[in-house]
C-alpha cells in the first residue's frame, strides 16, 4: 500500500515536470527570435530543441534526461525568459508599435 502510495506521487511529479517542460517550451515558441540576440541569450532554435527534447524525454519517462531536460526548462525559465520579457514589446511576435522610422534599437532620428 506504501509503495502504491509512493507511485502515485511520483506519477504526479513526473505530470508536473511534464507541464512544466511544456510550459517553457510553448513559451520559447511564442516569443520572436531577434529578442534573444538582444538579450544576449542562445538562439530561439537553440532553445526549441533543447526544450523540444526535453518534453519528449518526459513524455517517454527516461529518468535521468528527465532531469537533463527539467534543469533546462528551469534555466530558460529563470534566466532567459525574464531576459526576453524584459524588452520592449516582451519579445512577442505580432505588430510592432511605433513609428514607421523605428529602427531595431529604437527611433531613427537622423543622427541628431
Amino acid at each position: 500500500m506504501l509503495r502504491e502510495g509512493f507511485n502515485d506521487v511520483l506519477d504526479w511529479l513526473a505530470l508536473g515536470v511534464l507541464l512544466f517542460t511544456g510550459f517553457a517550451f510553448g513559451d520559447a515558441l511564442l516569443r520572436r527570435e531577434d529578442a534573444f540576440r538582444a538579450a544576449d541569450k542562445q538562439t530561439k532554435p537553440f532553445w526549441l530543441i533543447i526544450l523540444g527534447l526535453a518534453v519528449v524525454v518526459n513524455v517517454f519517462e527516461f529518468f535521468f534526461l528527465v532531469v537533463i531536460g527539467l534543469i533546462a526548462a528551469i534555466v530558460y525559465i529563470v534566466d532567459v525568459r525574464p531576459a526576453i520579457k524584459s524588452l520592449p514589446g516582451g519579445g512577442r511576435g505580432g505588430k510592432r508599435r511605433g513609428s514607421s522610422s523605428d529602427g531595431p534599437y529604437g527611433p531613427f532620428n537622423g543622427g541628431r
